[in-house]
C-alpha cells in the first residue's frame, strides 16, 4: 500500500483538524471544559494560562468549525464541538494507557495482551519510575486495604514485603488469604519476620501454599479486581501493576489460581532456632 492511500476513507482535512488541535497545548482542553458549562473569555484565559489574543483566536477558529458558539459573553460547545471533544478525550485515555503498556508489555500475560482495544478504559496500569520506584507497591496496598478476599499466585518479596505490616493488620481483621509461592520467598518472611509469621500460620484464614512452576508474573484476586503484578527477571523488583474488573481476566485469573493451588504444597515451615 502506498504512503498517500487511506483504507479508511480519513480525509486531508480531518487530519488537519487533529493537527490543528494537537499543535497547540491549551486547544484540547478549552474545547473539553466548553462541553461542561458555558464559560466567557477571561475564564477560560485563567484556566489555559493564555493571553486574551491567543483565546480569541481559538474562539474564533474554533466557531469556523461550528465547535463553539457564542452565548451572551460566554462560549458554549456545539454538538459537534461535543463530538469532537468526546473522541479527542478518549484518544487521549487510551494513548495514555498505551504509553504505560508499552514499557511493560513483554511482561504481561497473553490475556491481557488479547484485550480489545476497546477495554483498555478498564486497566489501571501503575509504572514504576525511577522518582516513584514504590507507585505499584502503593496501589497493591490500596487494594489490600478495600478487600476482604485475597488469592495469590507468586507476589513475590518486593511486592509483598513493603506491605507486610497491612497483610497482617487485614488478617488480624479476618481477610480470608490464600497466598501460593516458591519456597525461597515464603522461607524468606519465616526467617525475617519470626514470630509474626508464626501467628499467621495459625490462624484459620491464613493459608500458604509452596509450587516450583509458577508464571513469571504474579496475579491476585481480591474482591472486586484482578491485580497483575509485573516483575524485573534479574533483580525481582516490581515494575508495574495491572489491575482491573474486566470479566475475562477474572475468569482468566480463577483458572490460573485453581489450576496452581491444586498443584500446591502445604507450606511447612523450619522450627525456630532455641
Amino acid at each position: 500500500m502506498e504512503i498517500g492511500t487511506n483504507p479508511h476513507g480519513i480525509g486531508d482535512r480531518s487530519i488537519a483538524d487533529v493537527a490543528y488541535l494537537a499543535r497547540s497545548a491549551h486547544r484540547i482542553p478549552t474545547l473539553i471544559v466548553l462541553t461542561d458549562r458555558p464559560r466567557s473569555r477571561s475564564e477560560l484565559c485563567e484556566l489555559a494560562n493564555v493571553s486574551s489574543s491567543t483565546m480569541r483566536r481559538t474562539l474564533g477558529e474554533f466557531e469556523d468549525r461550528l465547535w463553539v458558539r457564542k452565548d451572551g459573553y460566554r462560549y458554549v460547545a456545539t454538538r459537534l464541538g461535543e463530538a469532537v471533544a468526546d473522541g479527542v478525550a478518549e484518544l487521549l485515555e487510551r494513548l495514555e494507557t498505551e504509553r504505560k503498556l508499552r514499557d511493560v508489555w513483554h511482561w504481561l500475560p497473553d490475556v491481557v495482551a488479547g484485550l480489545p482495544v476497546e477495554s483498555w478504559a478498564e486497566l489501571t496500569v501503575t509504572v514504576a519510575t525511577p522518582d516513584f520506584p514504590y507507585r505499584p507497591v502503593n496501589r497493591f496496598e490500596s487494594l489490600l486495604r478495600g478487600t476482604e478476599t485475597l488469592r495469590c499466585i507468586r507476589p513475590e518479596v518486593a511486592l509483598m514485603e513493603p506491605c507486610f505490616d497491612v497483610l497482617c493488620r487485614r488478617v488480624d481483621d479476618g481477610l480470608d488469604t490464600t497466598i501460593v509461592d516458591r519456597l525461597n520467598c515464603h522461607t524468606y518472611f519465616c526467617s525475617t519476620y519470626p514470630e509474626r509469621c508464626t501467628e499467621l500460620l495459625e490462624r484459620e484464614n491464613f493459608t500458604v501454599l509452596e509450587h516450583d512452576g509458577l508464571p513469571p508474573y504474579g496475579t491476585a484476586l481480591l474482591d472486586d479486581r484482578i491485580a497483575i503484578s509485573c516483575y524485573e527477571r534479574e533483580s525481582g523488583t516490581v515494575q508495574a501493576l495491572v489491575d482491573t474488573a474486566n470479566p475475562t481476566v477474572r475468569k482468566w485469573a480463577r483458572e490460573v489460581y485453581e489450576r496452581h493451588s491444586s498443584e500446591a504444597r502445604p507450606f511447612e515451615p523450619a522450627p525456630l532456632a532455641g
